[in-house]
């Protein structure tokens, strides 16, 4: 086990009717003019917005509104965001959505906290470094990115159509409020692909060079096994409590740290999908369902037995004398449980097209950064590997 930091500031809040509290806590983080920030209408039409609305004027707290957050946020939001944010003195930022729209607003908090920092994009591209972020505080509408207890965001400059991310502690919202009942009108295809981004997520941490991690091991199949069960009983029936409350504490917990703890993340299959997202517009778990098989198809040789291992712990299949075998086996397990929830496991099925060899190049030139980068640590993936597993894919 590698030393490690863990650190999990988020104050949570989860229940039934929890978001009619939310300007007691934006108060107590000491928020007296708000940026309240959603996406589509549904928000609105839920009547979400206006509990919400109702619950800071109830504490005297003051706001301006933005929504508009689309999937895969724009960074052209973000700088309205700033601008607006900047003209009305907001000092707190209130995230009431998904992942896309906390990571718009960590955007935004950065921007208007960091004045010495002209483009905030230019933290994306590494350029420039955040000292600190505004406050932000989250109002979860759906379980799937984890970005309520994270530190990270990723942003879409739709200039090149470039999808970038960016992580630091400064972002860790102050608390999230998690209600299972409001993703109970989310559509099939959003529950889905919610689902496989958790998964991922642990997944993606999973996958380390690092071989002595028996305890976070444990706890990462312990949340794909609680997933795959709950994700089957959330679309045979949306409004089943029990079965919208795992999944939603199963997001945050595997993104907030716990099941990385003693290891080195991959994140080779983000980095590839966030290609194909930002390219194509697709949402983020069926992107990553469409291209983990390739991935996992490319490196298993590295550590077949850990393959094996996931086979064995998440979807009980028996040990065999063959360990390359048993870890094909996992790898279509894991495919046919996508299958089952009915996410992509090709690109050929996300976009309902085969892509070009032509495609296939670009992906690779913008995700190896033109050849300067290399991605992955379960095995390292340089231009010709990204291409490789595209081709795979597609």
């Amino acid at each position: 086990m590698m030393n490690f930091n863990y650190y999990t500031p988020t104050k949570v809040i989860f229940g039934k009717n929890e978001e009619n509290n939310v300007g007691k806590f934006v108060s107590d983080f000491g928020g007296k003019k708000v940026l309240i920030h959603y996406g589509g209408g549904s928000a609105v039409r839920s009547g979400l917005i206006d509990k919400v609305k109702k619950s800071l004027e109830e504490s005297g707290i003051e706001y301006v509104e933005l929504g508009g957050v689309k999937p895969n946020p724009r960074l052209s939001l973000i700088y309205e965001g700033i601008k607006l944010s900047k003209e009305n003195g907001v000092d707190f930022i209130l995230a009431v959505g998904g992942g896309s729209v906390i990571d718009s607003a960590k955007g935004i908090g950065y921007g208007i906290s960091n004045p010495e920092i002209k483009d905030v994009w230019d933290l994306y591209l590494g350029k420039e470094k955040a000292n600190t972020c505004a406050p932000i505080g989250v109002v979860l509408t759906i379980a799937a990115a984890g970005s309520e207890m994270s530190g990270g965001s990723v942003v879409t400059n739709e200039d090149g159509q470039v999808k970038r991310s960016y992580n630091t502690d400064y972002s860790r919202p102050k608390f999230a409020i998690m209600n299972p009942e409001i993703t109970y009108t989310l559509p099939e295809y959003q529950i889905s692909s919610g689902s496989v981004d958790i998964m991922m997520h642990i997944l993606e941490r999973y996958f380390t060079p690092e071989p002595n991690l028996e305890v976070t091991d444990e706890i990462s199949e312990g949340i794909l096994r609680t997933m795959i069960k709950n994700s089957r009983l959330s679309l045979e029936n949306p409004k089943n409590y029990d079965a919208r409350a795992e999944i939603m504490w199963c997001g945050s917990l595997a993104h907030n740290g716990l099941t990385g703890c003693g290891g080195i993340g991959d994140w080779a299959s983000h980095q590839l999908e966030h290609e194909l997202s930002g390219v194509y517009d697709v949402a983020h778990g069926a992107g990553l369902a469409a291209v983990w098989g390739s991935w996992a198809r490319y490196v298993y040789k590295e550590n077949p037995n850990k393959f094996a291992r996931l086979g064995e712990k998440v979807f009980g299949i028996e040990k065999i004398e063959n360990v390359d075998n048993m870890a094909i086996k996992t790898i279509e397990a894991m495919e046919n449980f996508f299958r089952s929830i009915k996410m992509p496991i090709s690109i050929k099925e996300l976009l309902d097209r085969e892509i070009t060899n032509e495609e296939v190049l670009i992906l690779a030139e913008k995700c190896s950064n033109n050849g300067q980068r290399t991605i992955g640590s379960f095995k390292k993936l340089d231009k010709e590997d990204m291409k490789n597993i595209y081709l795979m894919a597609r």
